[in-house]
């Protein structure tokens, strides 16, 4: 079945809309789910709670890209339940690792407002369409979907320590990219 044919199911109110959503994106999802939380049984509760908000969410939301959207859906449901997995027991994983290389572009700090927040989602799309396209997939795969290195270095023939000289180049660049912008102060 088309997105467009799912999306109107959704906007229809019909329930096949989500059988059909599943269908064809369950794996996809669970596979965002899955490389942030690394449990089966987590990941699987993300994926029916993606079902749900995408219900919610359409209409009045009508997504561009019904793949993309879910995924986003997807990828904050399975960072909110790391949150709080990890609330009590810190440590492991591969989302704490791309938090702490984020970290080093972005810095700690926190945003004082949704704008701003916002500004610097646009920033940071802008930025990732400057990469070249072999640089930018790697970067996406790891800090989007948070791939490990030995993933992404299996998917492009390369070493690990290739893959993490081309993600340290890329953060060293959006760190740069961001001080232009000037989310981030050049004296810190």
């Amino acid at each position: 079945m088309t997105d467009e044919r799912i999306i109107e199911l959704y906007f229809s109110r019909d329930e096949t809309a989500i059988s059909e959503t599943s269908l064809k994106y369950g794996a996809y999802c669970f596979s965002v789910a899955n490389n942030i939380l690394d449990n089966r049984d987590d990941s699987e509760e993300c994926v029916n709670s993606t079902w749900f908000k995408a219900w919610n969410a359409m209409p009045p939301t009508r997504p561009n890209v019904l793949k993309l959207f879910l995924a986003r859906i997807t990828r904050s449901i399975a960072f909110t339940r790391y949150t709080e997995r990890t609330a009590l027991k810190r440590g492991g994983g591969q989302a704490a690792l791309v938090l702490d290389e984020l970290s080093e572009c972005i810095g700690d700090g926190d945003a004082a407002t949704e704008a701003e927040l916002n500004e610097l989602r646009k920033s940071v799309a802008a930025f990732v369409k400057t990469l070249p396209e072999r640089e930018r997939d790697v970067l996406v795969r790891r800090c989007f979907y948070t791939e490990s290195i030995q993933s992404i270095a299996k998917r492009y023939g390369i070493s690990g320590s290739g893959v993490m000289s081309a993600l340290s180049r890329a953060r060293k660049k959006l760190r740069e990219y961001l001080m232009k912008e000037g989310f981030i102060d050049e004296r810190k």
